[in-house]
């Protein structure tokens, strides 16, 4: 059964989704690979771990917060779940380039591949793949759009 609920945010509603036990997903509203809630997924602000989560987003977005004490579950392939353990790993206010990424894979010719994880990623800002960022430092590809990954690389290095 997949759990789901919306919660608002600074940066616009965004869609929680659950196995009932842990987090499989926070997506920013219009996002690349943004998933439609169907008939068989149950709607429940109750289910594990929502009030959690909105309790540390509200923290996170009131500079009360900077790490996420919460169950995660992303769903995907191995290597999309390895590139975003070591997401988790990146520190707050802090970026890191895709190719630091690869290297930290131990492939550094795989900076595209951990691009397109990165992009899969299925829960944005507590697994903070906002903070990858092209070599040269620029802003590049965020499936919540470039105007939401700057906020929150500028609401962190406040």
């Amino acid at each position: 059964m997949i759990y789901y609920t919306w919660i608002d945010s600074p940066l616009g509603s965004l869609l929680l989704t659950s196995e009932g036990r842990s987090l499989t997903g926070l997506y920013l509203q219009e996002q690349k690979y943004f998933p439609n809630p169907t008939k068989d997924w149950c709607k429940a602000m109750a289910a594990e771990p929502f009030i959690q989560t909105q309790e540390q987003l509200t923290e996170y977005f009131a500079h009360q917060r900077q790490c996420f004490d919460l169950p995660l579950s992303p769903q995907g392939t191995a290597f999309q779940k390895q590139v975003w353990q070591l997401l988790l790993q990146i520190p707050f206010g802090k970026t890191i380039s895709y190719r630091t990424l690869a290297e930290m894979i131990g492939n550094p010719m795989a900076s595209r591949a951990v691009g397109a994880a990165n992009g899969r990623n299925p829960i944005s800002i507590i697994v903070p793949c906002h903070r990858v960022v092209a070599h040269n430092g620029s802003l590049t590809g965020y499936a919540g759009g470039l105007d939401r990954k700057r906020w929150l690389l500028k609401h962190e290095q406040s």
